[in-house]
């Protein structure tokens, strides 16, 4: 489906510039939410016991089994611009959300997993582990579209705006550029929404869309400081937060979440990010884990 078409033909009935809403539609990205309840049809499966290959091993951390979160069958999901999920098979999401929050400042990667099973593929029920409480309460989830733009813009002219004063120099410069560019901004914005609603309820997971603000910024962080390490710049002290700004906005265009999602303990959610030129590649063992504190 053509959703910038949509998008374009909206914008276009009430006025809105041709060069204005290309601009606006180069940052507009859908996401798929994932929700418990009814649906046309399921897309996915929270919980349970996930259906791998036939004669393939649970995925584990050493010895230790990874908690399955979900699955969803790709086929299924509602396909979307730009975004290069695989076109059929099923994706599973493996985590186990303490240790690999304790891991992460380490780069260790062995407590979360993204396994891809193409369509083609014999699968059977894997044998549940034999830990106790190890399996979660199996539902099945259903598939919605939902608009997404990049934290440092969904932000720009909400009621609680920061006075231009507060902001840094580079965020300035973000906010005149998009009054230059984007004068209906809050018009696109809202019809954005009126095309994909804002889902009020409880989602299981977001599939697609920008990473959290907080993950972009540690990837971030992370990059400069193996450049730097790696001999390829040098930032001065007093520059490193306008750089670490620079390098944030930078990746954001590169990177994209692939899965964001709730855990039944409340106080952390999971996140797998990719960058967009390994999804579109089939590259999913690229995908980065970031599990954080929910609060």
């Amino acid at each position: 489906m053509d959703h910038q078409g949509e998008l374009r033909r909206a914008a276009t009935d009430v006025g809105i510039p041709d060069d204005e809403i290309g601009k606006f539609t180069e940052h507009l990205r859908l996401a798929i939410r994932l929700s418990g309840g009814s649906g046309d049809a399921p897309v996915g499966q929270f919980g349970g016991l996930p259906r791998l290959p036939v004669g393939t091993d649970w995925p584990t951390a050493g010895a230790n089994p990874l908690p399955f979160i979900f699955s969803v069958d790709c086929a299924a999901l509602p396909r979307v611009d730009g975004f290069g999920l695989p076109s059929a098979g099923s994706l599973l999401f493996f985590l186990a959300h303490q240790e690999d929050h304790l891991a992460g400042a380490s780069g260790d990667r062995r407590y979360a997993r993204v396994v891809y099973v193409p369509a083609d593929t014999d699968t059977e029920v894997a044998e549940e582990p034999h830990i106790p409480t190890f399996v979660g309460e199996q539902y099945d989830v259903f598939a919605t579209l939902v608009a997404r733009l990049p934290p440092w813009m969904a932000t720009q002219d909400d009621d609680d705006e920061e006075d231009e004063d507060d902001l840094s120099p580079f965020q300035q410069q973000l906010t005149r550029d998009l009054e230059r560019d984007l004068p209906h901004l809050e018009e696109l914005r809202a019809l954005a929404d009126d095309l994909w609603p804002p889902d009020e309820g409880l989602a299981s997971a977001d599939i697609g869309g920008y990473l959290d603000d907080e993950v972009i910024r540690s990837i971030a962080e992370q990059t400069l400081a193996g450049r730097e390490k790696a001999g390829e710049i040098a930032v001065p002290v007093a520059q490193w937060y306008t750089q670490l700004e620079k390098e944030q906005h930078r990746l954001t265009s590169e990177w994209v979440s692939l899965a964001r999602f709730s855990l039944a303990e409340e106080f952390y959610y999971g996140s797998f990010v990719i960058r967009h030129d390994d999804l579109a590649a089939g590259r999913l063992g690229e995908a980065l884990s970031v599990t954080e504190f929910s609060e």
